[in-house]
């Protein structure tokens, strides 16, 4: 598999794992499809994952804990700040301390190699002192580097502009386009890594879904759609379920043969100028399996990414564009 760059975290596989789906709010995946996804993934040339404390109060991480056990050569990425309110008032030294003391633990390990402020409020961003205390952090051997993930375009170039920032994690895939305007080359220029996230927003770029498909109540793309429970650009991308499956049918005839859709969706991704790793969710061996695959599709053509932008243009932009 193509490896990049991670900000100054390490050179990881183009495509990783992202943990949230075997942690929680995906419906039920059990621990033998969730550590078999985990393995298949890392037999298919995937060495980065990304989890977070609060993907099943710790579930995703314990799981990762477990693989790493048997291949400690992968670089892992977790989260916190979101066990709490999000008031800044929680985002000090004492509370990172005990959230990272969980996080070690269930991962197994002293130091963690990545950890990211989990879609903090934007004056957590703006603050010396938080910085000041995940510096103190590296210092002391807890993480080797810190990041941010968050939810706005806005928000990821006030974390690159922090010179210790390793990595901005940001939603990035054929529905939401905008973090290559100006996201995509401030990371490059600073040297902070780029990690997409909810690149198959949500599913509806595997193309599987059709208007009778119908989420458990477990699931966040039914309790979450119009951000219930969180921000909504992260269940579908904050697209329209509806829009959204216009927009597939019409990119499905920009699939080249023998590819599927969600790896068309990937490898669109991995061809923007500046991306480090994206992160597809797997719920079992398969899915794990045919995310990896992406990555040894040749690049898209001019003409396609053409096309893929018309689509966004006239469909997405006019709902999506302008929030995040």
């Amino acid at each position: 598999m193509d490896t990049r760059e991670l900000g100054t975290v390490a050179r990881v596989g183009a495509v990783g794992f992202g943990a949230w789906q075997i942690g929680s709010a995906w419906g039920e995946v059990s621990e033998a499809d969730a550590m078999s996804a985990l393995n298949t993934a890392v037999e298919e040339g995937v060495t980065f994952v990304d989890t977070a404390d609060v993907y099943g109060d710790g579930r995703s991480e314990r799981l990762v804990g477990q693989l790493l056990k048997v291949h400690p050569h992968l670089t892992v990425a977790t989260k916190m700040g979101r066990r709490m309110a999000q008031d800044p008032a929680h985002y000090n030294s004492g509370n990172f301390r005990a959230w990272n003391d969980d996080s070690r633990r269930n991962l197994g390990v002293d130091t963690v190699d990545l950890v990211q402020l989990h879609c903090p409020p934007s004056t957590v961003i703006d603050s010396d002192a938080v910085f000041d205390d995940l510096d103190a952090m590296v210092d002391e051997g807890r993480m080797r580097a810190y990041g941010v993930s968050v939810e706005t375009c806005d928000q990821a170039l006030a974390a690159i502009a922090r010179p210790n920032v390793a990595s901005v994690q940001i939603i990035l895939n054929a529905f939401r386009h905008k973090p290559l305007e100006r996201v995509l080359p401030a990371a490059r220029e600073a040297g902070v890594g780029i990690i997409a996230r909810v690149p198959l927003a949500s599913g509806l770029l595997s193309g599987r879904f059709s208007a009778e498909s119908r989420f458990g109540e477990d699931d966040h793309r039914n309790f979450n759609r119009g951000g219930e429970a969180f921000d909504r650009g992260e269940t579908f991308s904050g697209v329209d379920f509806e829009t959204g499956l216009e927009a597939v049918e019409r990119l499905r005839p920009l699939v080249p043969e023998g590819a599927t859709l969600a790896q068309f969706a990937l490898r669109w991704i991995l061809d923007q100028e500046g991306l480090s790793v994206v992160i597809p969710g797997a719920r079992n061996a398969d899915q794990a399996r045919g995310n990896a695959a992406a990555a040894h599709l040749p690049p898209l053509d001019a003409k396609t990414h053409d096309q893929v932008r018309e689509i966004y243009d006239e469909l997405i932009r006019p709902q999506v564009h302008h929030l995040w």
